[in-house]
């Protein structure tokens, strides 16, 4: 037989008392759950105001003025050996990097007019199947604009790199070495199990991988802005940030971009900004003379400099059946003589690149300039620069030589 539950009163307590503090206890809990709930939604307006600060940025990084060079691929096929083939596609790299060109496009200037053999390379579109010395040019420009610590993750040996080890380094500021300490780093995700709610771990050249916001595909590439160290922690923490951000926010030149259009057409119509190019300019010896162009008359946001091969730009518009123009100079907005009264009867196309580039840069005004670059955390220069070498000759006696001179 079980015996009912009888409700007992504590001594001491009326029923009245008893009751408002069950009242008052549950009024206390009702309020609570509010705060909580207030609190989880200011933290959900903050993330998405947050949010949707960050894609404003995005965007205003993205209007920054650039400055891209069309290149065709068939310069490769003029030159008599692999090593040469390898050694000017690394001079066509060095000036690009010197002259901070955001983007590279090796188009077939061609086309199928001639049976050659063909290629597939990825780039920035996916995989692109191309003219054979097209892919080589635009490997070798891919390798050379990577930083030396994720080579060995996006470039597996192969035939078009055999000789890449001859080539000057571009020595860009983004290639970082582990003692430089600068806020953005590139970075490779890696295949690395993480908890629940936790962003990929990415390698960043540093001697232990970054703990990052996004979780991603192991694999990609990415820029990675580095968070500073909380006190007492030793891992390293970042922010997955878009391709521009370094440029956008410190002036830093930060490599370039490599795509492949298979003909002159696709130059204009794969352009990989919004508005497309509002400025295009064509090289060629038979246009106007580049010194009656007043200097900074040129304005642009996004400007193309289109080179020529061999036969020069009038050659690959005449291969290209989508283009219905008779005149290459009715392509660009400015058609010009990047040296006139040149020596030699013709200038080769990674010459053509280095005078146009220093010749154009006067005559080009941005209207969305990047910052100059005050910031610290890049090695500079050579690692002599301003160093002394302590040695000693047979007498025992040490002596400082300062090296700075020979850089």
């Amino acid at each position: 037989m079980s015996v009912p539950l009888v409700s007992t009163k504590p001594p001491g307590k009326s029923w009245k008392e008893i009751n408002q503090e069950r009242k008052a206890l549950k009024r206390q809990r009702n309020e609570e759950k509010i705060i909580k709930q207030e609190k989880r939604l200011a933290l959900e307006k903050d993330v998405e105001q947050k949010a949707k600060e960050e894609a404003e940025i995005e965007k205003k990084n993205a209007e920054i003025s650039t400055v891209s060079i069309a290149i065709p691929g068939s310069i490769l096929e003029n030159a008599q050996s692999a090593e040469l083939r390898t050694y000017l596609a690394g001079q066509i790299a060095r000036a690009a990097c010197i002259f901070c060109v955001d983007e590279i496009i090796v188009y077939d200037d061609i086309g199928d007019k001639l049976d050659t053999k063909k290629s597939k390379l990825e780039d920035a579109d996916g995989v692109k199947v191309a003219r054979k010395s097209c892919v080589q040019l635009a490997r070798i420009l891919q390798y050379l604009e990577c930083p030396q610590y994720l080579r060995k993750h996006f470039f597996p040996l192969h035939k078009d790199l055999e000789f890449a080890g001859l080539l000057n380094p571009l020595d860009a500021p983004h290639h970082l070495r582990m003692s430089n300490d600068f806020k953005f780093r590139e970075g490779i995700t890696m295949n690395k199990k993480v908890k629940p709610g936790r962003g990929s771990q990415v390698n960043v050249g540093l001697l232990q991988d970054v703990s990052t916001d996004k979780l991603l595909n192991a694999g990609i590439r990415v820029t990675v802005r580095m968070l500073p160290v909380a006190e007492g922690s030793k891992k390293l923490k970042g922010k997955i940030v878009s391709l521009s951000t370094p440029r956008a926010e410190t002036g830093v030149y930060w490599g370039y971009t490599v795509r492949i259009a298979t003909n002159l057409s696709q130059v204009f119509t794969q352009c990989p900004y919004k508005d497309g190019y509002d400025i295009t300019i064509g090289t060629s010896d038979r246009g106007t003379a580049v010194d009656d162009l007043p200097e900074k008359s040129v304005k642009y946001n996004h400007a193309l400099i289109v080179f020529g091969g061999l036969h020069g730009i009038e050659a690959a518009l005449e291969s290209d059946e989508q283009l219905q123009v008779d005149e290459a100079s009715l392509l660009f907005n400015h058609y010009i003589n990047v040296l006139p009264n040149q020596g030699s009867r013709t200038i080769r196309t990674e010459e053509a690149v280095l005078v146009a580039l220093s010749t154009l840069r006067p005559k080009l005004k941005a209207e969305n300039e990047p910052l100059a670059f005050k910031d610290t955390g890049i090695a500079t220069s050579s690692i002599y620069r301003s160093q002394k070498l302590v040695m000693s000759d047979n007498t025992g006696i040490k002596s400082n030589i300062n090296l700075s001179r020979f850089d």
